[in-house]
């Protein structure tokens, strides 16, 4: 499995393993190259479980980076965590990370299409 789709990544940008100055161009090869590696189509039948987590976290990852608006978002709301003192995280703050934060800006995630965004 790929180490950069850890349980302990930082940040989304962690996760696909590319800079937070990446490109649209190099997102998707990073998300490309992981969901090759990742994908459960891909992986021994007893890793299946396993990599189904590894790349529901590294899609999660692209469908944000990739998308500018989403993106956005999710940088300010990583700016933000980053910038806070270390005694001035709440509980709150702690359990959601820049995720959970940046969930109650822009609402829903029902429309995800991962079945749809074929990387091959």
């Amino acid at each position: 499995m790929a180490a950069a789709a850890s349980s302990s990544s930082s940040s989304l940008y962690d996760v696909l393993g590319i800079p937070v100055s990446a490109d649209g161009n190099e997102i998707k090869a990073a998300y490309r190259r992981l969901a090759r590696t990742c994908h459960p189509d891909v992986v021994a039948t007893n890793q299946k479980e396993m990599s189904a987590n590894e790349f529901i976290k590294i899609h999660a990852a692209y469908s944000t980076l990739s998308d500018p608006h989403k993106r956005a978002n999710y940088d300010r709301a990583l700016f933000v965590m980053r910038k806070r003192p270390v005694g001035s995280f709440s509980s709150s703050s702690l359990s959601s990370g820049p995720m959970g934060s940046m969930s109650r800006f822009n609402g829903n995630f029902t429309n995800r299409n991962w079945e749809t965004d074929q990387c091959w």
